[in-house]
């Protein structure tokens, strides 16, 4: 899946949320160049270069606020008329014990990484529906599959994200539209960067032995994905060879689960 699909979403338009850095700023990229008109959606202010190289649409928001989900479905509809794909990308992880896991931030990863999808899902339903077509595409992960200590609030997140994957799925079949999961492994950006500091502290190890023994230990393919790998992935799932793709959970884990 190279870069040999540029043009074949012209005349769409896709959200992005999460898409100021890392993985979604790459997928906002890809589908940019495909042809698409993409909503850059993003907490961070620098969604709007990302938005103005791309010849975007910025939309600054909160996912973890209801409200701000329904502003960004708003924004895009009103700017373009209607929204063709969604991509469920925001994100972030906290590495705790079960016993020392705050509540608030179980509650805000929920809010971030399930019921966001959820919303935005629901809110640009309508008009996927109307239109007879759509593509919903959820950043889940490898995590969202399997089980490791110390996060059970990002596993419990993306586990619930495949279930609505799935649903999503069943009943978008028969008005054109696909939603599909895809499960990375690690991939090269802010937010893994940040976990193996947090799991460097949690078990009390150098940083360089986390990645080693800890991250790549379980893999056959020994380095990071790239995010360019991932978006990708995204940009097949959205365009139309895809058509036939739906409630899958598609892993990108390095051979992580082929043990």
């Amino acid at each position: 899946m190279g870069k040999d699909g540029a043009g074949n979403l012209a005349g769409k338009t896709a959200i992005v949320t999460g898409a100021a850095s890392g993985l979604g700023r790459a997928v906002a990229e890809r589908l940019a160049a495909d042809g698409a008109s993409v909503v850059v959606a993003d907490i961070s202010d620098r969604g709007a270069e990302v938005a103005a190289a791309i010849g975007g649409h910025f939309v600054k928001g909160d996912s973890a606020l209801r409200a701000d989900c329904r502003a960004l479905a708003d924004a895009a509809l009103a700017k373009y008329g209607t929204v063709h794909i969604l991509v469920n990308n925001a994100g972030f992880q906290h590495v705790s014990p079960i016993e020392d896991f705050p509540e608030d931030m179980w509650e805000k990863m929920q809010a971030v990484m399930l019921t966001a999808p959820f919303l935005l899902t629901r809110y640009c339903w309508p008009a996927m529906k109307a239109q007879q077509w759509g593509r919903i595409v959820n950043i889940s992960s490898i995590h969202g599959l399997i089980a490791s200590p110390h996060k059970v609030g990002y596993i419990a997140a993306k586990h619930g994200l495949v279930g609505l994957t799935k649903t999503a799925a069943l009943e978008g079949g028969p008005f054109g539209i696909t939603v599909n999961a895809i499960c990375p492994a690690y991939v090269r950006t802010p937010l893994v960067d940040n976990q193996v500091a947090d799991q460097a502290r949690t078990r009390g190890i150098p940083e360089a032995e986390v990645i080693e023994k800890v991250m790549l230990e379980p893999a056959a393919i020994k380095r990071l994905i790239e995010p360019a790998e991932v978006a990708d992935f995204v940009a097949y799932l959205c365009s139309p060879a895809a058509g036939v793709i739906t409630g899958a959970a598609l892993s990108m884990d390095l051979g992580w689960t082929a043990r």
